[in-house]
């Protein structure tokens, strides 16, 4: 018995017995579509339109502005880059850009160095272990109003903690809300002892994933704790550092609740603006001048400076650990 082959025609594998081929339905392809294809897209899709309509629009919104006479009494002229280029002359303007970037290194540095020291002891065995680590929290989940009334009290000029103490040594009143340096320095600490906690626990949390094997072999190598904490413990934890750094910048950069209820909810910044930030010049402009496009202008140069921080912060902190 012979069997014809067809050459041009490619043959089919045989199908293993008791097994027949069976079409996929078109409604059930439907739901295996929906279930891997699009519902990841589904359950992100609420952040992303939160973040159109109040991320995305406002940036749009005042930069179409910030190119206008925009003044919410009902004038609105075309103006080009008339407000930044006024903006740039604009004494005011630079001296809130010099009063936020000379407070961020004044509260960021030791910030970032107490954060650090704290998490690395943090990290450590001892009693009550939760109870300490969530202690540290405590400082941020209390009102900025409460912090603002403890601090002004502390720093009074008459009757403050802070000025008693120091005439322990001999050193005259300070007057921490007039002067400029000392004003700088009160809302320093206000800033630290809210945040210092709550970037201790994110130090934490990226100690706890270096792998114990590491302090192991180092220890058995002779490193000391001290070595340790230097050569591995700062190096590993780089990725960590770089979110914590780059959202200080955000945050320090942005700063408008401490100064601001800091001088009784005034935006002007004390009596010579010596401690208004960008963001208060911002909401001065905004809402108290009614000057809608200029306003708008100085935000986005706030953005703009805040890109430049960013990035020059990022790569130092990718310095760390050898890497360039």
């Amino acid at each position: 018995m012979s069997l014809h082959v067809d050459a041009g025609r490619p043959t089919r594998a045989p199908m293993p017995p008791g097994r027949r081929h069976v079409r996929p339905r078109s409604g059930r392809s439907f739901l295996t579509w929906l279930d891997l294809k699009a519902a990841p897209y589904l359950l992100v899709s609420p952040y992303y339109l939160l973040f159109l309509l109040f991320g995305l629009f406002p940036l749009g919104f005042t930069l179409y502005y910030s190119f206008f006479d925009y003044d919410l009494t009902g004038t609105v002229e075309w103006t080009g880059l008339g407000n930044y280029t006024a903006m740039l002359g604009d004494a005011d303007f630079w001296k809130a850009v010099v009063n936020t970037l000379a407070m961020f290194v004044i509260a960021t540095v030791p910030q970032m160095l107490l954060a650090l020291l704290l998490a690395n002891a943090l990290n450590k065995r001892m009693k009550a272990q939760l109870f300490v680590r969530l202690g540290v929290l405590l400082p941020l989940v209390t009102s900025v109003v409460a912090v603002a009334v403890v601090f002004t009290q502390l720093y009074g000029r008459d009757y403050g903690v802070v000025n008693w103490v120091l005439s322990w040594f001999g050193i005259d009143p300070v007057s921490w809300k007039t002067e400029r340096l000392p004003s700088w320095l009160a809302i320093a600490t206000m800033i630290d002892w809210r945040w210092t906690g709550y970037n201790a626990i994110i130090f934490l949390a990226g100690m706890q994933t270096i792998p114990k094997d590491l302090y192991e072999a180092a220890s058995i190598d002779g490193a000391s704790r001290r070595r340790q904490f230097w050569q591995i413990t700062i190096p590993m934890l780089r990725p960590t550092m770089i979110f914590v750094v780059l959202n200080s910048t955000i945050g320090g950069l942005t700063l408008f609740s401490e100064p601001t209820t800091f001088y009784n909810g005034n935006v002007h910044g004390g009596t010579d603006s010596q401690f208004q930030t960008v963001s208060m010049f911002i909401f001065e402009q905004g809402f108290r001048e009614f000057d809608y496009g200029y306003a708008s202008a100085a935000a986005w140069l706030l953005f703009l400076l805040i890109l430049v921080g960013s990035a020059i912060n990022f790569m130092l902190i990718r310095r760390i650990g050898g890497n360039k």
